[in-house]
């Protein structure tokens, strides 16, 4: 099992979201504590991470292996993740 962190901009990110799509984020952050390479999760190129869709917002995290942590550093409609 892994412990979620989550830094401020994701926690403000996550503040914004409402509803039914708050509750499908946070399913999928859940299952990140089980399995934090979940099938349909894509390494990122640019930078360390990985990435996960649900629908139109991505989830950005690290996974620190050695410490059993993800790290969830931005939760952003696609169009604004990468920025």
């Amino acid at each position: 099992m892994y412990k979620i962190k989550l830094i401020p901009p994701a926690q403000r990110d996550l503040d914004k979201l409402k509803g039914k799509i708050f509750e499908q984020v946070k399913r999928k952050i859940i299952i990140l504590a089980t399995n934090p390479r979940p099938h349909g999760c894509e390494k990122l190129t640019r930078s360390e991470g990985y990435r996960v869709r649900i629908r139109n917002l991505r989830i950005l995290y690290r996974v620190d292996d050695r410490r059993r942590e993800v790290i969830i550093y931005r939760v952003r409609h696609r169009g604004d993740v990468y920025r």
